[in-house]
């Protein structure tokens, strides 16, 4: 009897409004959030910042949609989209950015393939670095 392929099912996580987390959340489906967020977010998905969203600290993943107010040091492989109420303040580096019209973007942005890196935080590493000299 052959073994069925088991198929893995993205999950899909919420931080509601008027919950804050402090710490590192590490995933492997989708996460929204529309509370704060202190620390870092690492997923092999999509990140969604709704407009009462905040986040401090740290976004690692392959697409993101920041439609509230973050403070960050973000890595997006694919695409990243400030919305127009988005207040985002840091350091992107991405493949593809869209910046709507009233969105406000104070910071720096590198442009890059950031999918073939082995090492994820790499370049955001190196911004911290340069930062700090």
């Amino acid at each position: 009897m052959a073994k069925e392929k088991e198929t893995e099912i993205p999950s899909i996580n919420l931080l509601g409004s008027g919950t804050t987390v402090k710490g590192d959340i590490k995933m492997n489906g989708d996460f929204r959030i529309d509370g704060t967020l202190v620390g870092t977010i690492e997923c092999k998905g999509k990140v969604v910042v709704g407009s009462s969203g905040v986040i401090e600290g740290e976004i690692i993943c392959q697409n993101a949609d920041l439609s509230g107010q973050v403070k960050a040091h973000v890595k997006v492989a694919e695409l990243l989209t400030l919305k127009e109420s988005a207040r985002f303040s840091g350091d992107i580096v991405t493949n593809k950015l869209a910046i709507e019209p009233g969105a406000k973007f104070s910071g720096s942005c590198q442009m890059e393939d950031v999918s073939k890196e082995k090492n994820p935080t790499a370049t955001i590493e190196s911004i911290r670095s340069e930062e700090k000299s």
